[in-house]
């Protein structure tokens, strides 16, 4: 292909990106200014100049999804042969490679998931968590390897990161230890470990680097700011001495530090390469100008480390609607307002597919899956497993694989018929069924005959009717790039699992202070990773963008919640940002944790939070503290609520201290009653056995104290 040919249809900070041929080249590219593009067409140029040869680049993503659109789209500009893969299966595939001469033996069984491993490792060394609890643990470990922290370090390295964890840092470091263990005993291999097996055979055995660097010379990085250490321990390995590097990514769009990323490779990047080109793509393609400037506003508030880089986005789209601001009185009349809000919009001409909800939690998704249903509204839950590894699909490919010879002579049935009645054998039915995995298997079968109709009523095979052999290669040639069949409904989606994707409307649901920013960001950093995920969410719109929020719980409740800090200066009648600020400042009175209302009544303020606000707390922490304080009733013969009250038993099990400090800060607990329960307190809530902690003291039952709050 004609080198130059390749850059047509450029703008021109896409055509300096592409004609920046050599490294290190460093590109900031704003939600929908079209990086995909920029990369695609910069390797290809490349490739097409003679400056590398395709099988030489390797392009690296973060998803099977990117990897292989990136794949699709150098495929149709005429590199077909470049390796586009993520952190992960490029590992595997050299991993697998060299092996048997660096280790030698049977390979190890790879973890698709922590969990099973982590609670046999915990249950080995005594600790036995919830199912929650298990898979905090588990994230909790993935977040120790990828920053490089041992289990003998990380108790000490937890507590001066100021890290929340899911257990004493102790028992973490223990549940790391026997998990680490039980992984080498049995032969196995998490993600991580594959990643830092690869970087260590390449550092240490200099005849494997040289083939490893032979092979790939030209890199790209995509989401460079999402890049944890152990991924950059990966790619310096890679890159060994040379410079011959791509990165693109967005500081504002950096939504996983919780679990090791770090922006500062790439902020830092034209540090480390002095000599380095950067360039910035600002012209948004994706949104419309009303969505832009709420887009522009958000992060223009942000403060902190990525504040100072943040990219001003440029519309280039025409005018649309003007983004909306709903406030409903509770939860179920905001999950009904918005599918009654997207029933009329599929009625004015929007496509379900082009509507999604987005969460903050996974937790909101059921009022808006119910909500859907009973408007009988379509509807998919993103985030499940990857499509072609679903049982389902996997099932329906080996039947569809088992029709496509046709008979000779014979006329050919019709595709689309023909794929639905041998998917009807299956599970597929003309409606969905009740149930969230029946739901979710209808969901698959049905995408697939989506397909089908759409390959069908196509006219890109030559005039002729499209085969059962045709869909099938069709399905073939999308499992080897990961290119999933859409499924015609409403997306709902966490905002974490949008990333990267787009809609022509969508809502924002749930805008409330105590779930945006969640209740659980307590640093100025981690309510600016919430502003940054609020950002991803709104530039995820095309034209319709409408955030909404409920000022209580359930119907009838106090309405005592406030929309969140990021829709001031956006919403109608909204105090600006530094009027919030300011209000914070001067202190006053004591706030709902979850929902920011004022807090008047006693028990509330023993709480932290109104007595209608949500409320997480481990069961069994309650019932060992109550456990405790008959104990302790009975030994120094006192009511119980002169111990500690119920409310102040409520509060200790939903904070959870750590320490006497934080203790302390649980209203309730005064000087004296630190000192005479501090440590016994803490035991308990770091998982002792209250006979332990008290001495045995007899615990049956007591009568409830009619003045206990």
């Amino acid at each position: 292909m004609d080198p130059d040919r390749v850059l047509e249809g450029l703008d021109p900070e896409q055509t300096q990106a592409a004609r920046a041929l050599r490294g290190p080249v460093c590109i900031l590219a704003g939600a929908g200014t079209g990086k995909t593009r920029a990369i695609t067409h910069r390797i290809a140029h490349a490739v097409a100049g003679g400056v590398v040869d395709e099988q030489q680049v390797l392009a690296v993503t973060f998803t099977t999804r990117a990897a292989g659109e990136m794949r699709g789209r150098l495929r149709a500009l005429g590199a077909p042969r470049v390796q586009a893969r993520t952190f992960h299966a490029a590992a595997l595939r050299q991993l697998s490679f060299f092996w048997p001469q660096v280790i030698g033996g049977e390979r190890p069984t790879l973890i698709e998931s922590k969990v099973q491993a982590v609670a046999r490792a915990a249950h080995s060394v005594g600790v036995q968590p919830d199912r929650n609890g298990l898979r905090d643990l588990a994230g909790e470990i993935e977040w120790a390897k990828v920053t490089q922290v041992r289990p003998s370090d990380y108790e000490k390295t937890a507590a001066k990161t100021g890290r929340q964890t899911p257990l004493p840092g102790n028992e973490v470091a223990r549940v790391f230890e026997a998990y680490e263990e039980l992984r080498r005993e049995h032969n196995l291999l998490d993600f991580e470990s594959m990643l830092e097996l690869t970087a260590g055979m390449i550092n240490e055995y200099p005849a494997i680097a040289q083939r490893v660097r032979d092979q790939y010379r030209y890199f790209v990085v995509d989401e460079f700011q999402d890049v944890n250490p152990l991924q950059k321990l990966l790619l310096d390995a890679w890159l060994g001495d040379r410079d011959d590097i791509c990165v693109v990514g967005d500081p504002s769009q950096t939504i996983y530090s919780f679990a090791g990323a770090t922006p500062s490779y790439l902020t830092g990047f034209a540090a480390r390469y002095p000599h380095a080109t950067v360039v910035e793509l600002v012209r948004d393609y994706r949104s419309t100008p009303q969505v832009v400037r709420v887009a522009n506003h958000v992060i223009s508030q942000a403060r902190g480390t990525t504040s100072a880089g943040h990219l001003t986005l440029q519309a280039q789209r025409p005018d649309g609607p003007d983004p909306v601001y709903q406030e409903y009185e509770d939860e179920p009349a905001e999950a009904t307002g918005v599918a009654r809000k997207i029933a009329v919009m599929m009625q004015e001409g929007v496509p379900a597919g082009e509507i999604a909800i987005l969460v903050r939690t996974n937790a909101q998704s059921a009022a808006y899956e119910q909500a859907l249903n009973d408007e009988g509204i379509p509807f998919t839950v993103r985030g499940t497993s990857r499509f072609f590894e679903r049982p389902e699909i996997k099932q329906a490919v080996h039947l569809l694989r088992g029709a496509r010879h046709e008979v000779p002579g014979e006329e050919p049935a019709p595709l689309a018929g023909t794929v639905r009645q041998l998917l009807g054998q299956i599970g597929l039915t003309d409606a969905a069924p009740e149930g969230r995995r029946a739901r979710e298997r209808w969901e698959s079968l049905s995408a697939l005959a989506q397909l089908a109709e759409n390959m069908a009523a196509g006219t890109g095979h030559g005039g002729r009717a499209v085969t059962m052999a045709d869909f099938v290669d069709e399905l073939d040639t999308r499992m080897a790039i990961e290119h999933a069949p859409g499924f015609e409904g409403v997306t709902i989606a966490s905002l974490h699992a949008a990333k990267g994707l787009e809609w022509d409307a969508v809502f924002l649901v749930g805008l409330t202070e105590g779930m945006m920013p969640i209740i659980y960001a307590e640093t100025d950093e981690q309510v600016e990773e919430e502003r940054r995920l609020f950002y991803v969410g709104v530039t995820r719109a095309r034209e319709h963008l409408s955030m909404s929020w409920a000022l209580a719980r359930s119907p009838g409740g106090r309405r005592t919640r406030k929309p969140s800090r990021f829709l001031d200066g956006l919403r109608p009648a909204s105090p600006s940002t530094a009027a919030r600020r300011a209000e914070r400042r001067k202190g006053g009175p004591a706030r709902c944790r979850v929902c920011a209302a004022a807090l008047t009544d006693a028990a509330e303020r023993k709480l932290g939070r109104c007595l209608d606000c949500p409320s997480s707390y481990d069961e069994a922490l309650m019932e060992r503290l109550r456990e405790w304080r008959r104990a302790v009733s009975r030994e120094q013969k006192i009511p119980a609520y002169v111990v500690f009250t119920d409310a102040t038993l409520q509060a200790i099990a939903e904070q959870e201290p750590s320490g006497l400090s934080q203790l302390a800060a649980v209203s309730g607990v005064g000087a004296a009653k630190l000192e005479r329960y501090g440590e016994a307190v803490l035991a308990l809530v770091s998982g002792a056995d209250p006979a332990q902690v008290f001495g045995g003291g007899d615990t049956g039952d007591e009568p409830e104290d009619p003045t206990d709050e």
